[in-house]
């Protein structure tokens, strides 16, 4: 697929699961995977502030990304902190060993096969809300048309949760992104389930959770909270399809 139709696919599939009720983990988990589809990163990852303004892992597009957001938070430093803190993207930053900058977060970046990293802020007038963050296994720059590409998908996943239906005050907001950070931690109790009795990794527990959920219409969340109480078997989830997709 063309990178031009790609985008296109993705605001049409964004604007399809911006309904009412729509499941904030498995919107940013599309746009991640997204996100590492159409522009030049490995791997990409979202997190959101709670209520209280610190900081929480959301979605990603791989484990090994989840572990790197989990660090940050652990850690208290990292692009995604520093981004959420300040407001200022981070473009471009090669990641090294020792890092005074974040010296208990690069060397794990780099264990971990990445070796420069990129975080943009979710902002809107004035209002940040989290960060999304892109790896690289390769040092190099993003370009100019890849910044923008970027930092689109990021005002776009702004926009659809700050405006979700029409205008959210900032109880409705609060109440939001505090269900999103609760489903996260039932999802990944349903991961779990589903790679013990299924045998297989996190991510592709994951696949298997999100392709049902899709497949059957149903939300992410509802999905992992049927694994989890046991009325779901992991062995009856749904196989995710695996799309061709190239750049050009």
């Amino acid at each position: 697929m063309a990178r031009e139709s790609l985008l296109i696919a993705t605001l049409v599939e964004l604007a399809d699961n911006l309904v009412d009720d729509f499941d904030v983990i498995d919107v940013l988990t599309m746009l991640s995977l997204r996100c590492v589809e159409a522009i030049d990163v490995d791997a990409a990852g979202v997190m959101l502030a709670s209520p209280g303004g610190e900081l929480q892992f959301i979605a990603s597009s791989s484990e090994s990304m989840r572990v790197l957001e989990l660090l940050q938070i652990q850690a208290d430093e990292g692009p995604c902190v520093d981004c959420y803190k300040d407001g200022n993207a981070i473009i471009n930053h090669e990641l090294k060993d020792p890092d005074e900058r974040w010296p208990n977060f690069s060397p794990r970046a780099i264990a971990l096969g990445f070796h420069s990293v990129h975080c943009l802020p979710m902002r809107l007038r004035g209002r940040t809300i989290g960060a999304l963050n892109f790896f690289r296994k390769e040092v190099g720059l993003l370009d100019d048309e890849d910044v923008i590409l970027a930092q689109g998908l990021a005002d776009i996943a702004t926009i659809a949760i700050l405006q979700h239906r029409t205008s959210l005050d900032a109880k409705t907001l609060n109440y939001q992104l505090s269900h999103a950070l609760d489903s996260r931690i039932i999802i990944e109790q349903a991961k779990g389930k589903v790679a013990q009795a299924t045998g297989c990794d996190m991510d592709q527990a994951f696949g298997r959770l999100r392709a049902h959920a899709r497949n059957h219409n149903q939300g992410l969340t509802l999905v992992a909270t049927l694994v989890v109480d046991g009325s779901l078997s992991g062995n009856d989830l749904d196989y995710p399809s695996v799309p061709k997709v190239g750049r050009s």
